[in-house]
């Protein structure tokens, strides 16, 4: 089966690509800060295929991510979890199965006050890349194992002390894939799901 890779995303991380290589050499010496959060996943749901509207579920979930910051204004994070489970249902009602999937994402993000001792919001944007693992469907069902896709993220951090911060964080992110039935196409799967998520961030 071909991968589908949305056209839009070539050029955001293009885009994002650039960007980081136009940075003067001066200013790649910068901060580094982890963060740990929980997140609650809410997949759209509005994937219409010939066979109906298919489904996954919602879901806690927790996340680590790692950023740079280039500048005080300008950093690049990455974003990691492990495999998750969700379970797949046809017209709200069928049980179709389960799989897995791991999504890391990497973000470039824009600070917009990072001396505040208050609050320092920010916007990032960037890339995901899912792999669909563990698939295990209704007889003759299939999907494509990888999905690349648009990642547009706010949030927050709120200084505790000089190197903790409360995090609050939203990521829209597009995920999807072709779903199958022997061999036969039946459309579009979209995930895309909208993450919220809270936690606590370390700055070195």
């Amino acid at each position: 089966m071909r991968t589908r890779i949305l056209p839009r995303t070539s050029l955001i991380a293009a885009a994002a690509l650039a960007c980081a290589a136009a940075l003067p050499a001066s200013a790649l010496a910068g901060d580094f800060m982890v963060r740990g959060r929980v997140l609650q996943l809410d997949p759209s749901n509005d994937s219409m295929t010939l066979a109906g509207q298919v489904d996954i579920n919602s879901k806690l979930i927790w996340e680590i991510d790692a950023s740079y910051f280039v500048t005080p204004n300008i950093a690049v994070e990455v974003i990691a979890t492990t495999p998750q489970k969700q379970t797949v249902t046809l017209n709200g009602t069928t049980d179709l199965g389960t799989l897995r999937h791991l999504p890391p994402t990497v973000t470039v993000q824009y600070h917009f006050m990072p001396e505040s001792t208050l609050v320092r919001p920010y916007a990032g944007v960037g890339v995901n890349y899912t792999h669909f693992s563990a698939v295990n469907l209704a007889p003759g069902l299939d999907i494509d194992r990888n999905s690349w896709g648009l990642a547009l993220q706010v949030g927050a951090d709120f200084p505790i002390t000089k190197q903790i911060y409360l995090n609050v964080d939203l990521k829209k992110i597009d995920i999807r894939t072709s779903v199958s039935s022997n061999g036969t196409d039946l459309g579009l799967v979209k995930v895309d799901p909208l993450l919220f998520g809270v936690g606590i961030g370390y700055r070195f």
